[in-house]
């Protein structure tokens, strides 16, 4: 039997309701429902805040949450397409539909350029820019890359290597608990059994503590882009990830120990000489963790996830860089992130949320957070998006939001799966941004 004129008149009712839903409640205020057709523009009922999708293909992916995405002007925003990596005009969100130009095919973006138009791009087991504006193109590097640096100069990788000076030795092997005791101590010895989420966490922790309790020693391999000579340095006993140059000084990376985050000290600087290797944080206390950290505009600060312990206490803190001095603001359980990220001003960090399982293990924390740091120290939590129909980590599909917040403040960017496929959002900071 044909069902196509049944599926097209039960189609023509849907929109009837539609439209009529939208001449009583407004036009932004009904998200469509088709999983195949996300929404391009609405209200989020939970907020108040205006959405405005920014991809127009599914599968598009804004930016690891660290990486720079924006013109130095703040005019444009790059991300990653099926097609290539995209450009979106940011001088027209929230008055125009966004469109995204498709600058360049077959690449996976790095990062935008902090002083110029060129953005850095992998393709093909070598590194590439392109210019925004004109899409022109040039190759900058063989070979895979991890980092470019404030003034493009310098690319960055991390490679296995022995010190040859023989300085930097391995150390002792390194006795680890399995997880769930060193997580769980209290739980397990009064009996209580361990929620499903606890036990998922404790097994992603053992398959990090193995591979620390036996490092490797690695080090930066820094290219001189002028040059195009090459120097290895930082030898050290460690899993080196996480790295970022400054975005104001050029000679000065911010990478960190990877592993267990209670079990490693993992801020740490390097100058690209291979000198000043300094620990911005360290550990007080047992089950400290300190992570996913990354830089100021201003490149004064350090910020990061700070629990003192894990999972009890929750902080945004922050590290001067010059005198080491730290700042701290409190955070409830519900307003833990996976990711944090400040605004070019400093008035305002966003955060991602995430699931009952995440280290915060928070009941009610699937939400994309703004924050507004107060005068007496303390912050003031706004709920931005409900992602509570947002998969973080389950399966393949799972993915993090990682926010960002747009250059002149007035609208946070972050991805989600909340309607299928992935796709890249931009949420208004300001209720009346309608």
């Amino acid at each position: 039997m044909n069902e196509f004129p049944k599926a097209k008149r039960r189609r023509g009712a849907e929109l009837a309701i539609r439209a009529l839903l939208l001449l009583l409640f407004g036009l932004e205020s009904m998200p469509s429902s088709g999983a195949d057709e996300p929404p391009t523009d609405w209200v989020d009922s939970a907020t108040g805040h205006r959405i405005i999708r920014l991809s127009s293909q599914g599968g598009s992916s804004s930016l690891y949450f660290h990486q720079n995405s924006y013109t130095p002007e703040g005019d444009k925003l790059i991300f990653d397409t099926p097609e290539g990596i995209g450009a979106v005009d940011l001088k027209t969100l929230g008055t125009k539909p966004p469109k995204v130009d498709i600058a360049v095919t077959n690449g996976r973006a790095l990062a935008m350029a902090r002083m110029t138009r060129e953005f850095y791009f992998t393709r093909r087991g070598a590194v590439f820019t392109a210019n925004v504006d004109t899409d022109a193109v040039r190759e900058v590097c063989k070979g895979f890359v991890t980092a470019i640096n404030c003034d493009e100069t310098f690319v960055v990788r991390t490679i296995s290597a022995t010190d040859p000076s023989g300085k930097v030795t391995e150390p002792p092997p390194r006795t680890m608990l399995p997880q769930r005791e060193r997580m769980f101590a209290e739980k397990i010895k009064a009996n209580i059994p361990l929620t499903p989420e606890e036990e998922r966490a404790a097994r992603k922790e053992d398959g990090l503590a193995r591979r620390l309790a036996k490092p490797q020693c690695r080090a930066f391999v820094f290219t001189n882009l002028k040059t195009g000579e090459s120097e290895t340095n930082g030898y050290q006993y460690a899993w080196l990830n996480h790295l970022q140059f400054s975005p104001t000084d050029p000679n000065l990376l911010l990478y960190c120990h990877e592993g267990t985050w209670h079990e490693v000290d993992r801020i740490w600087t390097i100058r690209t000489d291979g000198s000043q290797q300094r620990l911005m944080h360290k550990r007080t206390m047992d089950m400290e963790i300190a992570g996913h950290e990354f830089w100021s505009s201003d490149g004064k600060t350090i910020w990061f996830d700070l629990q003192t312990p894990r999972s009890k206490e929750f902080w945004l803190a922050g590290a001067n860089v010059e005198t080491g001095k730290e700042t701290r603001y409190k955070l409830e359980r519900d307003w833990w992130s996976i990711h944090y990220n400040v605004s070019r001003d400093g008035k305002l960090f966003a955060g991602d949320g995430g699931d009952p399982g995440q280290v915060a293990f928070a009941k009610d924390g699937m939400w994309i957070n703004l924050f507004r740091p107060q005068p007496d120290g303390s912050v003031v939590r706004e709920r931005l998006v409900d992602m509570r129909k947002h998969n973080y980590v389950t399966g393949d599909d799972g993915v993090e939001p990682n926010v960002t917040i747009t250059p002149e403040g007035k609208w946070v960017v972050f991805k989600s799966n909340m309607f299928g496929k992935l796709e890249v959002f931009a949420v208004a900071v300001d209720k009346a941004a309608r």
